[in-house]
């Protein structure tokens, strides 16, 4: 079984495409890897067709992250990422801060 990545970082803060980029290629090195990747990033599209709230977000992204093994946060301040990380913390997923810590325990050397 391929081990499922959750990628968390900045959106709303700074560009927002330059950060769901970031997102895009945080997800092109867990495919490297072997994982799974999951891009909350992605609901930006969805988001310019049909508007929701900020707590819609946060809710689609938490269950997402109830199927996941592993956190990956990106770089950066972001309201959305804390309390992300604190539901993986409280899931006891592994957290993930820099690429070797993403190799690692998605069990690649």
């Amino acid at each position: 079984m391929k081990l499922r990545v959750y990628i968390a970082g900045p959106y709303s803060g700074g560009d927002q495409c330059l950060n769901v980029r970031n997102a895009i290629n945080a997800a092109e090195l867990v495919i490297r890897f072997g994982g799974v990747p999951y891009i909350p990033h992605l609901s930006h599209f969805w988001h310019l067709v049909s508007l929701h709230t900020y707590g819609f977000w946060i809710e689609q992204g938490l269950e997402w992250l109830k199927l996941c093994h592993i956190f990956f946060r990106l770089p950066g301040e972001s309201k959305g990422s804390d309390i992300e990380e604190e539901a993986a913390q409280r899931r006891g997923l592994t957290i993930c801060r820099t690429v070797e810590e993403l190799e690692k325990a998605l069990n690649v050397r």
